[in-house]
């Protein structure tokens, strides 16, 4: 039988599944992915990351999110620019031409969860929120203590 933490378990997986999904085919009408829209997005929070900070942030192989970045680089949404203080690396920013392009994104954004969230007042909503905040707070904690510590949690 099954219990009600595992049905939690493979609901928030199936959720974000879907998610995803349903967010790459309303990002196709603007020509985009979903994983390219989450990386626009990340950089509208915090221009001037590394690529290797970015890809961390997005939990993206290296290789994949340099795809990502020629393809939106080619498309005039970002600049690559020398880290003025590792010559290696390069910093990442949005261009003027990104900004409509976002504002129709959240818009989009908005829409898509109006939808999602349709039949949620807004007190369930909100409640939603905080606990998925604490579960991603605990899922952190657990995956940042040591094996043995992880192995006395279990008991």
């Amino acid at each position: 039988m099954p219990t009600v933490q595992r049905e939690i378990a493979f609901m928030i997986m199936e959720v974000a599944r879907l998610l995803k999904t349903y967010a790459d085919q309303r990002a196709r009408q603007y020509g985009m992915t979903r994983a390219q829209w989450a990386v626009l997005f990340r950089l509208d929070r915090s221009e001037g990351l590394k690529q290797s900070e970015l890809a961390e942030l997005l939990d993206l192989q290296p290789i994949t999110l340099t795809r990502l970045l020629d393809r939106l680089s080619d498309n005039g949404l970002i600049e690559r620019r020398a880290d003025p203080n590792d010559r290696r690396a390069n910093r990442l920013f949005l261009t003027p031409a990104a900004r409509p392009l976002l504002e129709r994104l959240t818009v989009l954004g908005e829409d898509m969860m109006g939808t999602v969230l349709a039949g949620l007042d807004a007190k369930t909503s909100e409640r939603m929120l905080r606990d998925l905040g604490l579960v991603k707070e605990n899922l952190r904690a657990a995956i940042n203590r040591s094996p043995t510590q992880q192995e006395a949690a279990a008991g």
